[in-house]
Protein backbone atom coordinates (compact mmCIF):
# COMPACT_ATOMS: atom_id res chain seq x y z
CA UNK A 1 0.00 0.00 0.00
CA UNK A 2 1.68 3.16 -1.24
CA UNK A 3 0.84 6.54 0.29
CA UNK A 4 2.79 9.32 -1.37
CA UNK A 5 2.77 13.09 -1.12
CA UNK A 6 3.86 15.34 -3.98
CA UNK A 7 4.43 18.96 -3.02
CA UNK A 8 3.83 20.19 -6.58
CA UNK A 9 2.00 18.64 -9.55
CA UNK A 10 5.14 18.72 -11.69
CA UNK A 11 6.96 16.50 -9.20
CA UNK A 12 4.82 13.46 -10.04
CA UNK A 13 5.02 11.60 -13.35
CA UNK A 14 1.78 10.65 -15.08
CA UNK A 15 2.65 6.95 -15.01
CA UNK A 16 2.93 7.04 -11.21
CA UNK A 17 -0.78 7.85 -10.98
CA UNK A 18 -2.14 5.27 -13.42
CA UNK A 19 -3.04 2.53 -10.95
CA UNK A 20 -4.14 4.48 -7.95
CA UNK A 21 -6.20 7.27 -6.45
CA UNK A 22 -5.00 10.84 -6.82
CA UNK A 23 -6.15 13.39 -4.25
CA UNK A 24 -5.89 16.92 -5.61
CA UNK A 25 -5.23 19.54 -2.91
CA UNK A 26 -5.54 23.30 -3.31
CA UNK A 27 -6.71 24.43 0.11
CA UNK A 28 -6.60 28.15 -0.76
CA UNK A 29 -8.83 27.91 -2.58
CA UNK A 30 -9.94 25.78 -5.54
CA UNK A 31 -10.55 22.41 -3.90
CA UNK A 32 -12.16 24.04 -0.86
CA UNK A 33 -14.44 26.06 -3.15
CA UNK A 34 -15.40 22.94 -5.13
CA UNK A 35 -16.51 21.20 -1.94
CA UNK A 36 -18.48 24.26 -0.85
CA UNK A 37 -20.17 24.51 -4.27
CA UNK A 38 -21.23 20.87 -4.38
CA UNK A 39 -22.21 21.02 -0.71
CA UNK A 40 -24.49 23.95 -1.59
CA UNK A 41 -26.28 21.84 -4.16
CA UNK A 42 -24.40 22.47 -7.40
CA UNK A 43 -25.01 19.71 -9.92
CA UNK A 44 -21.38 19.45 -11.04
CA UNK A 45 -18.17 21.42 -11.50
CA UNK A 46 -16.36 21.52 -14.83
CA UNK A 47 -12.67 22.48 -14.34
CA UNK A 48 -11.01 24.38 -17.20
CA UNK A 49 -7.38 25.25 -17.80
CA UNK A 50 -7.86 28.62 -19.48
CA UNK A 51 -10.35 31.47 -19.45
CA UNK A 52 -11.11 30.74 -23.11
CA UNK A 53 -11.82 27.08 -22.31
CA UNK A 54 -14.16 28.14 -19.51
CA UNK A 55 -16.07 30.55 -21.73
CA UNK A 56 -16.45 27.87 -24.40
CA UNK A 57 -17.63 25.27 -21.87
CA UNK A 58 -20.15 27.68 -20.36
CA UNK A 59 -21.38 28.65 -23.81
CA UNK A 60 -22.17 25.02 -24.63
CA UNK A 61 -24.57 24.73 -21.66
CA UNK A 62 -28.04 26.22 -21.15
CA UNK A 63 -27.58 29.79 -19.91
CA UNK A 64 -29.99 29.33 -17.01
CA UNK A 65 -28.19 26.22 -15.80
CA UNK A 66 -24.55 27.37 -15.63
CA UNK A 67 -22.48 29.55 -13.31
CA UNK A 68 -19.09 30.77 -14.51
CA UNK A 69 -16.51 31.07 -11.75
CA UNK A 70 -12.80 31.53 -11.30
CA UNK A 71 -9.84 33.80 -10.66
CA UNK A 72 -6.50 34.92 -11.92
CA UNK A 73 -3.95 36.13 -9.40
CA UNK A 74 -6.58 35.63 -6.71
CA UNK A 75 -8.98 38.17 -8.20
CA UNK A 76 -12.33 37.45 -9.88
CA UNK A 77 -12.22 37.32 -13.69
CA UNK A 78 -13.96 40.17 -15.47
CA UNK A 79 -17.29 39.05 -16.91
CA UNK A 80 -17.53 35.90 -14.76
CA UNK A 81 -20.44 35.34 -12.39
CA UNK A 82 -18.33 34.43 -9.35
CA UNK A 83 -14.73 34.45 -8.21
CA UNK A 84 -13.00 31.67 -6.28
CA UNK A 85 -14.19 32.44 -2.75
CA UNK A 86 -16.06 29.61 -1.01
CA UNK A 87 -18.42 32.22 0.46
CA UNK A 88 -19.74 33.11 -2.99
CA UNK A 89 -21.05 29.63 -3.77
CA UNK A 90 -24.29 29.85 -1.85
CA UNK A 91 -27.28 27.54 -2.25
CA UNK A 92 -29.44 30.32 -3.68
CA UNK A 93 -26.90 30.89 -6.46
CA UNK A 94 -25.54 27.45 -7.36
CA UNK A 95 -28.18 24.86 -6.40
CA UNK A 96 -29.00 22.70 -9.41
CA UNK A 97 -26.45 24.54 -11.57
CA UNK A 98 -23.28 23.39 -13.29
CA UNK A 99 -20.23 25.40 -12.24
CA UNK A 100 -17.58 26.07 -14.89
CA UNK A 101 -14.41 26.89 -12.97
CA UNK A 102 -10.91 28.03 -13.92
CA UNK A 103 -8.26 29.02 -11.36
CA UNK A 104 -4.59 29.88 -11.35
CA UNK A 105 -3.34 26.72 -9.61
CA UNK A 106 -6.07 24.26 -8.59
CA UNK A 107 -7.74 23.44 -11.89
CA UNK A 108 -4.33 23.11 -13.52
CA UNK A 109 -3.27 20.54 -10.90
CA UNK A 110 -6.56 18.71 -11.30
CA UNK A 111 -6.20 18.36 -15.05
CA UNK A 112 -2.58 17.21 -14.68
CA UNK A 113 -3.86 14.23 -12.66
CA UNK A 114 -6.27 13.11 -15.38
CA UNK A 115 -4.42 9.82 -15.92
CA UNK A 116 -5.09 8.47 -12.42
CA UNK A 117 -7.44 5.54 -11.94
CA UNK A 118 -9.58 7.72 -9.69
CA UNK A 119 -9.34 11.42 -8.83
CA UNK A 120 -10.90 12.95 -5.73
CA UNK A 121 -10.94 16.44 -4.26
CA UNK A 122 -9.32 17.11 -0.89
CA UNK A 123 -9.74 19.94 1.61
CA UNK A 124 -9.89 20.41 5.35
CA UNK A 125 -13.65 20.90 5.08
CA UNK A 126 -14.16 17.27 3.95
CA UNK A 127 -11.18 15.68 5.72
CA UNK A 128 -12.92 12.82 7.56
CA UNK A 129 -15.14 11.85 4.64
CA UNK A 130 -12.12 11.87 2.35
CA UNK A 131 -10.07 9.67 4.67
CA UNK A 132 -12.96 7.20 4.90
CA UNK A 133 -12.94 6.90 1.11
CA UNK A 134 -9.16 6.48 0.96
CA UNK A 135 -8.88 3.86 3.72
CA UNK A 136 -8.00 0.51 2.24
CA UNK A 137 -6.95 1.85 -1.18
CA UNK A 138 -3.79 0.24 -2.49
CA UNK A 139 -2.09 3.31 -3.94
CA UNK A 140 -2.84 6.91 -2.97
CA UNK A 141 -1.06 10.01 -4.27
CA UNK A 142 -1.69 13.33 -2.53
CA UNK A 143 -0.94 16.02 -5.11
CA UNK A 144 -0.52 19.58 -3.83
CA UNK A 145 -1.28 22.39 -6.25
CA UNK A 146 1.12 24.92 -4.76
CA UNK A 147 0.99 28.62 -5.57
CA UNK A 148 2.50 29.94 -8.80
CA UNK A 149 4.79 26.94 -9.08
CA UNK A 150 6.01 27.18 -5.47
CA UNK A 151 5.32 24.85 -2.54
CA UNK A 152 2.74 26.28 -0.16
CA UNK A 153 2.34 25.28 3.46
CA UNK A 154 -1.46 24.99 3.62
CA UNK A 155 -1.46 22.22 0.99
CA UNK A 156 1.37 20.38 2.74
CA UNK A 157 -0.48 20.60 6.07
CA UNK A 158 -3.61 19.02 4.60
CA UNK A 159 -1.53 16.27 3.03
CA UNK A 160 0.06 15.70 6.44
CA UNK A 161 -3.34 15.57 8.14
CA UNK A 162 -4.49 12.91 5.66
CA UNK A 163 -1.32 10.87 6.17
CA UNK A 164 -1.72 11.12 9.94
CA UNK A 165 -5.35 9.98 9.82
CA UNK A 166 -4.73 7.06 7.48
CA UNK A 167 -1.65 5.73 9.27
CA UNK A 168 -3.23 6.12 12.71
CA UNK A 169 -6.33 4.16 11.72
CA UNK A 170 -4.65 1.24 9.96
CA UNK A 171 -4.96 -2.15 11.63
CA UNK A 172 -1.90 -3.57 13.33
CA UNK A 173 -2.78 -6.96 11.84
CA UNK A 174 -3.36 -5.69 8.30
CA UNK A 175 -1.18 -4.24 5.56
CA UNK A 176 0.59 -0.98 6.31
CA UNK A 177 1.06 2.13 4.25
CA UNK A 178 4.49 2.65 2.71
CA UNK A 179 5.23 6.38 2.83
CA UNK A 180 7.58 8.44 0.70
CA UNK A 181 9.84 11.08 2.25
CA UNK A 182 7.43 13.91 1.48
CA UNK A 183 4.62 12.05 3.25
CA UNK A 184 6.67 11.68 6.42
CA UNK A 185 7.68 15.36 6.31
CA UNK A 186 4.10 16.52 5.69
CA UNK A 187 2.85 14.42 8.61
CA UNK A 188 5.54 15.91 10.88
CA UNK A 189 4.56 19.43 9.80
CA UNK A 190 0.90 18.72 10.62
CA UNK A 191 1.71 17.17 14.01
CA UNK A 192 3.84 20.18 14.91
CA UNK A 193 0.80 22.43 14.39
CA UNK A 194 -1.76 20.29 16.24
CA UNK A 195 0.29 18.90 19.12
CA UNK A 196 -1.73 19.13 22.34
CA UNK A 197 -4.48 21.28 20.80
CA UNK A 198 -8.13 21.08 21.76
CA UNK A 199 -10.70 21.24 18.94
CA UNK A 200 -11.10 25.00 19.39
CA UNK A 201 -7.34 25.51 19.59
CA UNK A 202 -6.84 23.36 16.50
CA UNK A 203 -8.98 25.65 14.35
CA UNK A 204 -7.17 28.75 15.63
CA UNK A 205 -3.77 27.19 15.05
CA UNK A 206 -4.73 26.07 11.56
CA UNK A 207 -5.96 29.54 10.64
CA UNK A 208 -2.74 31.06 11.98
CA UNK A 209 -0.59 28.60 10.03
CA UNK A 210 -2.52 29.20 6.83
CA UNK A 211 -2.40 32.99 7.19
CA UNK A 212 1.40 32.71 7.32
CA UNK A 213 1.59 30.44 4.26
CA UNK A 214 2.32 31.61 0.72
CA UNK A 215 -1.31 31.20 -0.32
CA UNK A 216 -2.58 32.77 2.90
CA UNK A 217 -0.35 35.81 2.59
CA UNK A 218 -1.68 36.36 -0.92
CA UNK A 219 -5.28 36.29 0.31
CA UNK A 220 -4.55 38.62 3.22
CA UNK A 221 -2.94 41.08 0.81
CA UNK A 222 -6.06 40.93 -1.39
CA UNK A 223 -8.38 41.54 1.58
CA UNK A 224 -9.78 38.00 1.41
CA UNK A 225 -8.61 36.62 4.74
CA UNK A 226 -12.16 35.44 5.49
CA UNK A 227 -11.62 32.66 2.96
CA UNK A 228 -8.88 31.27 5.19
CA UNK A 229 -11.35 30.83 8.04
CA UNK A 230 -13.82 29.09 5.73
CA UNK A 231 -11.07 26.75 4.52
CA UNK A 232 -10.15 25.86 8.12
CA UNK A 233 -13.61 24.52 9.06
CA UNK A 234 -12.55 20.90 9.43
CA UNK A 235 -15.27 18.37 8.51
CA UNK A 236 -17.93 20.92 7.67
CA UNK A 237 -18.98 18.71 4.74
CA UNK A 238 -19.45 14.98 4.33
CA UNK A 239 -19.05 14.87 0.55
CA UNK A 240 -16.09 13.67 -1.48
CA UNK A 241 -16.09 15.18 -4.97
CA UNK A 242 -14.80 12.90 -7.73
CA UNK A 243 -13.44 14.05 -11.09
CA UNK A 244 -14.24 12.01 -14.18
CA UNK A 245 -11.83 13.07 -16.96
CA UNK A 246 -13.95 11.32 -19.61
CA UNK A 247 -16.91 13.61 -18.97
CA UNK A 248 -14.83 16.51 -17.65
CA UNK A 249 -17.12 16.79 -14.62
CA UNK A 250 -16.62 16.79 -10.86
CA UNK A 251 -19.55 15.41 -8.90
CA UNK A 252 -20.14 14.51 -5.26
CA UNK A 253 -19.14 10.90 -4.69
CA UNK A 254 -21.17 10.60 -1.49
CA UNK A 255 -24.60 11.89 -0.49
CA UNK A 256 -24.41 15.67 -0.21
CA UNK A 257 -24.65 17.07 3.27
CA UNK A 258 -22.78 19.06 5.86
CA UNK A 259 -22.07 18.90 9.53
CA UNK A 260 -23.28 21.61 11.87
Amino acid sequence: MQLRVHYLPQSVAAEELERGTAVVIDVLRATTTIVYALGAGARAVIPCLTIEDALAAAGSLPANGVVLGGERGGRPIEGFDLGNSPAEYEHSIVAGKTIVLTTTNGTKALLQCAGAEQIVIGSFVNLSALCSVLAGRQNVDLVCAGTDGQITREDVLLAGAIVDRLTAEQSSAGPHWELNGEAWAARDAWLAVVAGATDRELTARLIEAMRASRGGENLVALGMSGDIELAARIDRFTIVPRFDPASGRIEADLAAGHMA
